[in-house]
């Protein structure tokens, strides 16, 4: 019995230096990307206090999705790899369904905030750490879910679905601007009348990660979107050699890199949890121990 195995070639030539600078900056993003969003998800896991807030289930759902992505660098841009059509040593989708999970959770964390500040009544009888575990395993649940459907039903079927999906993105993306502005608007009238204190400190920021986080993750889509809205009007498309040549991929990929850096940028508790939990003790473990020569004043001698 004789097995077929057949290697996939890197994504580039090596035939000049460009090629060169391009497979090192996916390398050092794929680096970036797996160790400061595996910080962040290490941090938050390690920590009780980080754990029995809603808010950082959110986080921690998005920084392993993160996490996951950045690992799937090393394979989608590091080898000659197209995910869209025609599809090129492609992995099913899955790699590119990682992004899908991070919009909806961020979509849920939206709707969190402004239920959390704007009907904290309700939000503390209904809303509890149980229901937004299983928002988070929904939002997985989904998206892998109607993928797997897609891959079981013919190709007519499947590619219709394809484009009931791009519709339903562009759906959730208008969503996504549209609770951007509301809780802007939250942060700006409704936290200013409530008395200062740990609470309200902690809802500006809570609030302000999530007003960054989709601000920047909306600014990374943006030009995929344009693209997107002017090759279906004109019908013209571009196909890249593969994805790691494809700037409208590579910007989107560096979602993964931005959220997780700037949890750590706006969010001081989880700087600590991640420095006291992870940073700390790995700087520890670099630290080599010095030898120092010294003279003993009683015997003359020298310590070792």
């Amino acid at each position: 019995m004789l097995i077929n195995i057949t290697l996939v070639p890197l994504c580039v030539d090596f035939t000049s230096a460009g090629d060169y600078v391009l497979f090192i900056f996916h390398i050092m993003a794929g680096i970036s990307t797996v160790l400061v969003a595996g910080s962040v998800v290490c941090g938050i896991i390690s920590t009780c206090a980080l754990l029995r807030q809603n808010r950082f289930i959110f986080i921690l759902n998005t920084s392993i999705c993160d996490t996951m992505t950045g690992c799937g660098i090393f394979y989608q841009y590091l080898f000659d790899v197209r995910e869209d059509f025609p599809v090129k040593n492609g992995t099913h989708y899955i790699l590119p369904s990682l992004l899908g999970v991070n919009i909806m959770t961020f979509l849920f964390s939206q709707f969190d905030r402004y239920f959390a500040i704007c009907h904290p009544f309700f939000y503390g009888r209904f809303i509890n750490l149980k229901v937004v575990i299983c928002v988070n395993i929904y939002s997985w649940a989904h998206v892998f879910g109607f993928l797997l459907i897609q891959h079981m039903v013919p190709s007519s079927k499947a590619t219709d679905m394809s484009v009931y999906s791009r519709i339903y993105l562009f759906v959730i993306i208008i969503t996504k601007v549209s609770m951007t502005i509301k809780l802007l608007v939250v942060a700006k009238y409704q936290l200013l009348r409530e008395p200062p204190g740990p609470e309200r400190d902690s809802k500006k920021e809570s609030l302000l990660i999530i007003i960054i986080v989709v601000i920047f993750f909306l600014l990374l889509w943006l030009p995929n979107i344009i693209y997107s809205i002017v090759s279906s009007m004109t019908g013209t498309y571009t196909i890249f050699r593969n994805d790691a040549v494809d700037p409208y991929k590579i910007l989107v990929r560096g979602n993964a890199l931005c959220t997780p850096s700037l949890y750590l940028w706006a969010s001081p508790s989880l700087r600590a949890a991640v420095w006291e939990t992870v940073w700390s003790k790995i700087c520890c473990c670099c630290k080599t121990p010095q030898r120092s020569n010294k003279v003993s004043w009683v015997t003359g001698r020298i310590s070792k």
